[in-house]
């Protein structure tokens, strides 16, 4: 019987055959473009609301004076809802109890993974911050409301809101810090749950009890967004160099 004759073998792929394109950009490219861009339109906005307060634009002291009336009298008339708002911007969303949750992840990053450099990175992002906010509040000098019946009362001028500012740039860097390095999905989604109860929580606390304008918040909320959209971009930047401090580790 006849042996049938066999296909020849394939050709050997050559070894000069392009690589597969890349679906995509490197990540760190890509969140060094989205840091940019993040921090231009943060700026604007910061920049335009800043401009608004200084001059004293009326549209918007309006606005800030209508919602400041209903929400002093419903502070005044609901003492049990005063109390607890009270007691989370003392206790729970106050900018030193702030603080301390990011030195604490800063102790964390060290003891863990001895990366002295991030955990630098993340004290001194939070101490640029509150430089910002003191500067900010003695460049504009805005008064508080005042009222003949208050329920609180705070200190310092009233434009940016300090607790909305901290808990907005301690809450997104360790979000950040948490996403770079590849937390699991149901400490994420409670990161990010506890993240925004916080950020909104403190800024309508300062409302309610009556020692901030609505912009006031705004304004913290906003100025707080550029420094973590600028802290993140030094920190790529940073790891992009040759020799680069905890390059590997992150």
């Amino acid at each position: 019987m006849r042996d049938r004759p066999t296909a020849p073998p394939p050709p050997p792929p050559s070894s000069a055959s392009p690589p597969p394109a890349s679906s995509g950009s490197p990540p760190h490219r890509a969140a060094g473009r989205a840091a940019v861009v993040a921090a231009l339109v943060l700026g604007v906005c910061s920049v335009l609301l800043l401009v608004l307060v200084a001059v004293r634009w009326h549209p918007l002291l309006a606005l800030d004076g209508d919602i400041a009336r209903a929400t002093h009298r419903w502070a005044v008339r609901d003492r049990a809802v005063t109390q607890a708002c009270r007691v989370l911007t003392d206790w729970v969303w106050d900018p030193l109890t702030m603080r301390l949750v990011c030195a604490a992840a800063a102790g964390w990053l060290v003891w863990r993974r001895a990366a002295w450099w991030t955990a630098l990175w993340l004290a001194g992002a939070v101490a640029l911050a509150t430089i910002v906010q003191q500067s900010v509040k003695a460049a504009v000098g805005r008064p508080r409301p005042v009222w003949p019946d208050p329920v609180d009362s705070a200190h310092y001028a009233a434009f940016p809101s300090g607790h909305a500012l901290t808990a907005t740039v301690v809450c997104g860097l360790l979000l950040w810090l948490l996403r770079r390095h590849g937390a699991g999905r149901a400490l994420w989604r409670a990161a990010v749950a506890a993240a925004v109860v916080s950020v909104a929580g403190v800024g309508v606390t300062r409302v309610w009890l009556g020692v901030h304008w609505a912009s006031d918040v705004l304004g913290g909320w906003l100025f707080g967004a550029l420094l973590v959209a600028l802290a993140v971009l030094v920190y790529e930047r940073a790891r992009k160099r040759p020799g680069a401090p905890e390059r590997r580790r992150g």
